[in-house]
């Protein structure tokens, strides 16, 4: 009864109040362009706030988070991570479909703060696009942050990458910082119950650019599942940070 009392509320407060930011970030994408990110940053946060207050769900993260010029990928379980990027990251440059760019007001304000869009069927020119917008990030000091594995899965289940991380690690040549997260234990996908609990992001260890495929594709997959085999919220270690 408890969950079920916190998810309504989280749902009511969290969804009614997203509609004030969008209208604030549609007028700012019009006036003043410059405060869509703040906005979305904004957003982020009351999105973390209302997860934390509503649903009693804690955030921490383990290891140490480095910033600067890396290609961030992360384990994808629930909306929980999608929004929460901002939180952890400056202004972070987050691929998404290209489809989520064609809902109604909301796709807009996502083309005006600077998500990048990836066409999943598009081949060598969609990478090229990908490619080209990752850069353009980097070049603004801005964190790439992309979900390899194309979709939200349930927690615990270890899909292989899709063949874009490959070809987009190839290509920039930049470190690769793998982040396990295990969200989807207190929000699984598509159902309205959420649990209270602890959500981890496990940081892995960076992988070096230049490594064949199939290396670079192992570390990566091994290190964004790293919190799967527990099923449980790690102690903390060094580089600890909660809310």
């Amino acid at each position: 009864m408890v969950t079920a009392i916190r998810s309504l509320a989280f749902m009511l407060v969290f969804y009614i109040a997203s509609a004030g930011y969008v209208l604030s970030a549609l007028v700012a994408s019009r006036v003043a362009p410059p405060a869509v990110p703040g906005i979305a940053t904004a957003w982020s946060r009351f999105h973390r706030w209302s997860a934390r207050w509503l649903l009693g769900q804690k955030v921490q993260v383990v290891g140490d988070l480095p910033q600067g010029a890396y290609l961030y990928i992360v384990k994808h379980e629930s909306m929980f991570e999608t929004i929460d990027m901002l939180c952890l990251f400056d202004r972070p440059a987050i691929g998404a479909k290209r489809e989520l760019l064609d809902i109604p007001l909301w796709g807009l304000i996502a083309q005006r703060y600077g998500i990048i869009p990836i066409e999943r069927t598009a081949g060598a020119s969609a990478l090229r696009a990908l490619r080209a917008a990752a850069q353009a990030a980097t070049a603004q000091g801005r964190a790439v942050c992309l979900f390899p594995e194309g979709t939200r899965v349930p927690h615990g289940e270890s899909p292989p990458l899709k063949s874009g991380f490959a070809g987009l690690y190839s290509l920039l040549r930049l470190p690769v910082v793998p982040i396990a997260v295990d969200s989807g234990r207190v929000s699984p996908r598509g159902r309205f119950m959420k649990r209270a609990g602890i959500i981890t992001y496990k940081v892995g260890e960076t992988v070096p650019p230049g490594l064949d495929r199939k290396e670079a594709e192992a570390r990566v997959h091994a290190a964004i599942n790293a919190l799967n085999a527990t099923g449980q919220c790690e102690r903390p270690k060094s580089g600890f940070a909660s809310s």
